[in-house]
């Protein structure tokens, strides 16, 4: 029987590795997306079941050409993870327009584009995984998050949408809301006195991430927040 195949975009050393092990776990078969292949290529060897897929989802060329190399090696993709999800910070005054556009590129309009590559197939087989990593910036804008927050909370805008439209045809689409601080090595390196607790941990969002791709239809969850219980929220 042909394995599952899992999508997984934006993948370096926290979240993206603790996503892909959990999938590899399940027995899923997988694409790693980065716009660096160096990393993803040794972590695709480390798993096996897996390949490296150089990719920029800032560029609809990028991803047509990518997800064509995909439906070619692994065939039909059951499950999509958007984790891509850089951002430029800095106030009103001190962003650029570059960066204001690139923001939205890789959050909102990469997500248009490969939900529209996975969309067609999902249908065909009346089911489907689309799962968002999401960020509280798509709910309230910061000083320092001028392009970053417009660019989420479009995302988070497009995600909503796309639910409404893709639940009743049995795909199901769910976003991840992180607040908090991703443990790993460089935000340990950041924030030297912060307690363990402080931390977010890959592996932990990497469960909720399979957790929802395992909903029973009847009652599937659309948005979900992750934070330690340290956060003042």
């Amino acid at each position: 029987m042909n394995k599952p195949v899992c999508v997984i975009i934006g993948v370096g050393p926290g979240n993206g590795t603790a996503f892909a092990n959990r999938f590899a776990k399940e027995g899923y078969q997988l694409a790693l997306l980065s716009r660096s292949e160096s990393f993803i290529k040794k972590l695709a060897d480390e798993l096996g079941n897996a390949k490296a897929y150089e990719c920029d989802v800032s560029n609809m060329d990028s991803i047509n050409k990518t997800f064509d190399k995909i439906q070619h090696d692994l065939g039909e993709i059951d499950v999509v993870v958007y984790n891509a999800g850089s951002g430029s910070w800095g106030n009103i005054e001190e962003i650029n327009p570059a960066e204001f556009e690139n923001s939205w590129k890789v959050n909102t309009l990469g997500l248009m584009v490969v939900s529209q590559r996975v969309i067609p197939i999902m249908k065909k087989k009346g089911r489907g995984q689309i799962i968002i990593i999401g960020a509280t910036a798509s709910k309230r804008g910061n000083v320092k998050t001028a392009a970053f927050a417009p660019a989420k909370a479009a995302q988070r805008s497009l995600a909503e949408s796309m639910s409404r439209y893709l639940w009743p045809l049995g795909i199901h689409v769910a976003l991840i809301i992180i607040d908090g601080i991703i443990d790993i090595p460089n935000t340990r390196k950041r924030m030297p006195e912060k307690q363990d607790d402080f931390f977010v941990k890959p592996d932990d969002v990497a469960n909720t991430v399979f957790w929802l791709t395992q909903q029973p239809r009847s009652t599937w969850s659309f948005e979900v927040e992750v934070r330690p219980f340290i956060e003042n929220w």
